[in-house]
């Protein structure tokens, strides 16, 4: 590892669907375009909520009640071992909204889209854990409003969360590892491009090239669950 350290210091990894995919978990979009069988303005934006609530909230209900019949691949738990044992500085950003990530054990990580297993009481701007339905009868643990609770999702047209952290890291950074992603999602597609700007070494590991491949100094395609947790021994070699 003192190789590895006198290289790089400071690490950030993006995590995108790709990373969830071996676990089972549906990736955002299918070849024809729709999330999970919905059109995503139909459950992903502010408008679709204020529009029909009772769907949206059915949807995530239900994605959240598929978590409990997945488990982290060796992508995850390799992600983990490197948070536990890497010295220097790390950030994991994940796009996805999975709890993936910490059943490994991932500790030093940041979800800039929300989690399924929260809820965010827009009455009184409270988020809390949440576990099991939603849905509109739900009521906030912290005003006790009913029917002001929603999933704490960033969704199309809102900031995604933390993203001054996120700079700060990506500033820093020696290392930005970008691990299943299409790249055509911004913000998170242009932190390869901030990153290298700053110096930092960029690699890609994805099934494919993405969109932005062309900013990455090294392109590695195949699984996640095989080809991360032979980064990380290689890194922590």
């Amino acid at each position: 590892m003192v190789a590895s350290l006198e290289r790089y210091r400071s690490i950030v990894v993006l995590t995108g669907a790709g990373m969830s995919a071996d676990s089972g978990v549906a990736t955002f979009r299918g070849p024809d375009g729709l999330w999970e069988g919905h059109r995503v303005e139909d459950v992903a934006t502010p408008e679709a909520f204020r529009r029909d609530p009772a769907l949206v909230h059915a949807f995530y209900d239900a994605r959240r009640a598929k978590l409990d019949n997945v488990e982290p691949n060796a992508g995850h738990h390799a992600l983990a071992r490197l948070d536990a044992q890497w010295p220097g500085d790390l950030l994991i950003v994940t796009q996805n909204v999975d709890d993936l990530h910490e059943r490994a054990g991932a500790r030093r990580l940041l979800h800039m889209h929300g989690e399924l297993k929260r809820g965010w009481c827009t009455a009184c701007d409270r988020r809390f854990p949440w576990s099991g339905p939603m849905g509109e009868p739900a009521v906030c643990p912290g005003c006790g409003q009913t029917g002001q609770v929603r999933p704490d999702i960033v969704w199309f047209g809102e900031m995604p969360y933390e993203m001054e952290r996120i700079d700060e890291a990506l500033m820093t950074a020696d290392l930005f590892v970008s691990i299943g992603t299409s790249g055509a999602v911004y913000p998170a597609a242009g932190f390869v491009q901030t990153a290298r700007y700053r110096g930092a070494r960029c690699l890609e590991i994805n099934l494919e090239p993405s969109q932005g491949s062309i900013f990455f100094h090294e392109t590695r395609l195949g699984r996640a669950s095989e080809l991360v947790p032979a980064w990380v021994a290689e890194l922590l070699t």
